[in-house]
């Protein structure tokens, strides 16, 4: 069993072929997915597909490289203060430091806010840390979030994943692990701690080596694990089964709600 735990499953390659992307996921033995909101105006579509499919499992959040308002923010803390049944995090949030023409106050606005709205309500967060790590750790450190949460697609070195682990999050392992140009990611997977990591696809985007130009998928998430055991020493059960453990301690709506 699987559970995506970051992928844009609300963007058009599925949810214009949502009967079709339904049924290859469920062959891929995909038990859980979460769908992490990028804006306010995928809100709505993230738990309406909550709603209607057992596996998906929703995020939400305002993403740093998009536009935001105050009425977005306060439209974010009205929904979270209901309680959706399969809301399990908020995110996708976090700090890019990638692209420059982003302003950097309003990131750090809309980041700190969206912390303070995980703290309140007890929820982990997917952070987006691009060209961040540092900032970021500086960040969640002081923001001290009882539920912590995930740092999604990190490509950075051991020592600031190990600061992020020791911190109390997890790190997203996806596609990126794939390349093997990238070595210093797979060697980092390769040392952190098991009961530190979960899977991730973070579908469409992130495609697998030889996808590259492909729509990447959630069904590709058995690839990465595949990857993944070949870099850790050990068994692919015990791998599998202890990912499965931290993905259910993490998310524990998604632990209450049978699946």
């Amino acid at each position: 069993m699987f559970i995506d735990t970051h992928c844009h499953f609300d963007f058009p390659p599925f949810t214009d072929f949502l009967a079709d992307s339904i049924n290859k996921i469920r062959q891929a033995n995909i038990v859980g997915l979460i769908i992490p909101a990028v804006s306010a105006n995928y809100f709505e579509t993230v738990l309406q597909l909550t709603n209607n499919h057992h596996e998906i499992y929703a995020a939400l959040g305002l993403h740093p490289i998009y536009q935001h308002t105050m009425a977005d923010l306060e439209l974010l803390t009205n929904i979270v203060k209901t309680k959706p049944k399969k809301l399990v995090a908020i995110g996708e949030i976090g700090l890019d430091c990638y692209d420059l023409s982003i302003d950097w106050q309003q990131q750090l606005l809309f980041f700190r806010s969206q912390l303070t709205i995980a703290k309140q309500f007890d929820l982990p967060v997917l952070i987006h840390s691009r060209k961040a790590h540092d900032i970021m750790y500086r960040e969640l450190h002081k923001a001290n979030l009882p539920c912590c949460g995930v740092i999604h697609g990190f490509s950075g070195s051991y020592q600031q994943a190990i600061q992020f682990v020791k911190l109390g999050y997890y790190i997203g392992v996806g596609g990126v692990i794939s390349y093997e140009r990238a070595n210093k990611t797979r060697n980092t997977i390769a040392q952190l701690p098991l009961d530190s990591l979960v899977l991730e696809t973070d579908a469409p985007d992130m495609p697998l080596s030889g996808r590259q130009g492909q729509v990447n998928r959630p069904e590709y998430i058995t690839e990465v694990f595949k990857i993944l055991t070949q870099l850790r020493t050990e068994s692919p059960d015990h791998i599998l089964n202890t990912i499965l453990t931290n993905t259910l301690t993490l998310f524990s709506r998604i632990n209450r709600i049978k699946i």
